[in-house]
């Protein structure tokens, strides 16, 4: 347990923040406490009140606003896009500002657009603050140690989270050598597609290589297995989960209290 506590320690002083002692799964716990009460309504406060506040913590998980912000440019592209649907296709209510067969804009669908959007981001946050540091190794610990789950599905999980990197090392090298051979200049959505299909042949390649290697030194064997490193929770977990608490509840407390709160069943 001394051993856990002193690297929880030196990983925030090495800049990791507060979140780098707690514990994978309760990381895993308090994403889940975040993101699931927030499907029981759709509305602009809840979304609004519970990004802003998990903006608030951002300093304790050791990443900087600004890798944040970069971290959620995906999102951005495609959050739109549920909006969109919801701001054409929503029951209409309220003023009617333009209608053209099925597809109407409302009052009713533009707030309901503008919960949605906000929705996506609010569900995203928690994700990318909470496993933005999280190591794969410390991950697989954790599951295997503190949720009790199999070795072998733990294992596997490990050897995917692992070959990410590589498969960000194997787009970024496919990009330079394309540009070295003048390809790299036009067509921008046909490239992609191109590159996409190619570092799926990587990645299936790659997988079966890793699956027979692991097989072959034991990984797949139902025994019991030993973990070199410990895993346990710590005080620190209890407090990450009832801020967690905190947050949610704040969020769907400031929607009822704003009149906002609009339960998804009803």
């Amino acid at each position: 347990m001394s051993a856990t506590l002193a690297r929880s320690a030196a990983a925030t002083s090495n800049g990791g923040g507060w979140l780098a002692g707690v514990n994978p799964v309760t990381k895993i716990v308090v994403a889940l406490v975040l993101s699931v009460p927030l499907f029981a309504s759709i509305d602009v406060v809840s979304a609004a009140v519970a990004i802003v506040l998990q903006l608030l913590a951002v300093p304790l998980t050791g990443l900087s606003y600004a890798t944040v912000a970069k971290r959620l440019l995906p999102v951005a592209l495609f959050a739109p896009v549920a909006g969109l649907s919801m701001l054409l296709y929503a029951d209409p209510g309220g003023r009617v500002y333009w209608s053209f067969w099925y597809a109407t804009i409302s009052d009713d669908s533009i707030s309901l657009a503008v919960a949605v959007l906000l929705r996506v981001f609010a569900l995203a946050l928690p994700t990318i603050l909470l496993f933005g540091r999280t190591d794969p190794t410390e991950l697989a610990d954790a599951l295997a140690q503190v949720a009790k789950l199999p070795s072998r599905f733990v294992l596997g999980v490990l050897a995917g989270a692992r070959t990410v990197g590589l498969f960000v090392d194997d787009w970024r090298s496919m990009a330079l050598a394309r540009r070295a051979r003048g390809l790299g200049d036009r067509g921008a959505v046909r490239r992609f597609f191109s590159m996409a299909f190619v570092l799926l042949v990587f990645a299936v390649r790659r997988g079966t290589r890793l699956a027979t290697a692991m097989e072959a030194r034991g990984f797949g064997a139902d025994i019991e297995r030993t973990w070199a490193r410990p895993s346990r929770l710590h005080p620190r977990d209890a407090v990450a989960l009832v801020g967690a608490v905190v947050i949610i509840a704040g969020a769907l407390t400031a929607a009822v209290a704003a009149g906002t709160f609009r339960f998804i069943w009803a």
